[in-house]
């Protein structure tokens, strides 16, 4: 049995991850995915670093991060994770504490000493209980189980410095693994950006391990898939209109 589906009995809640899942599923349709996915891939995986960088609070230009001229190791670091998502997706269900140092040595190098990368220092039992619920499902539903990975990893913050944005990559791990995103195009980081009071104030309602709470956030991620769906839409035009 899928032990998170009495989530999805929330009030408003499978709604709206059906509706996000639609507004996702009409995004990949875009013409421009025929000819130039490649092109809108590699630029929905920088918008995606970009703004998850500046969800650990080192915001900064998205041309001038295209431009190569921001050094900042929090940003180099989630574009390092982005770049680094694609050799980790086939892992993940089978070592998911593999992968998550992994991700941490990516995101933290040069913003933690190099001796605390890829080691826990939050609680190894709930990690583990996070790693067991990930490795090998295929019953819970990829939007909610992604939702569930991001959230519990905000909350416990189990690597020392952007452990968001590690929480952030492991949430779009589970969707392109479990084949809700199978291009990686769905930067959910943008839609939490653009939501990004509703996006703080969620994850630490989800904190209080309230029903209330959880719901809040699940509503949330849905929300944040769904401007992550129009992003696509956006991307995609943009590239037809400079092809």
């Amino acid at each position: 049995m899928d032990p998170l589906a009495p989530l999805l009995d929330l009030a408003d809640v499978a709604p709206a991850l059906a509706e996000a899942r639609e507004r996702v599923d009409a995004a990949l349709r875009h013409r421009a995915l025929r000819r130039h996915g490649g092109q809108v891939a590699a630029e929905a995986s920088l918008r995606a670093a970009v703004a998850s960088a500046a969800l650990e609070g080192n915001a900064y230009d998205l041309d001038d991060v295209r431009g190569g001229t921001v050094t900042d190791p929090v940003l180099q670091g989630a574009l390092r994770v982005a770049e680094g998502l694609g050799g980790l997706v086939d892992l993940w269900p089978r070592a998911p504490r593999q992968v998550l140092a992994k991700l941490h040595v990516l995101a933290a190098r040069g913003v933690v000493p190099a001796a605390d990368l890829g080691r826990l220092t939050g609680s190894a039992d709930r990690v583990d209980l996070l790693a067991g619920l990930v490795a090998g499902n295929d019953r819970t539903p990829p939007l909610l189980l992604a939702a569930v990975v991001h959230a519990e990893l905000l909350t416990l913050r189990p690597f020392a410095g952007p452990a968001g944005v590690v929480a952030r990559a492991a949430a779009r791990l589970t969707m392109i693994n479990r084949g809700f995103d199978p291009r990686g195009l769905v930067a959910v980081e943008v839609g939490h950006q653009a939501r990004e009071p509703e996006y703080v104030g969620a994850a630490g309602a989800y904190a209080t391990g309230t029903t209330d709470g959880v719901r809040s956030w699940l509503r949330h991620y849905a929300a944040a898939v769904t401007v992550a769906a129009d992003e696509i839409t956006t991307i995609g035009d943009n590239v037809l209109a400079s092809a």
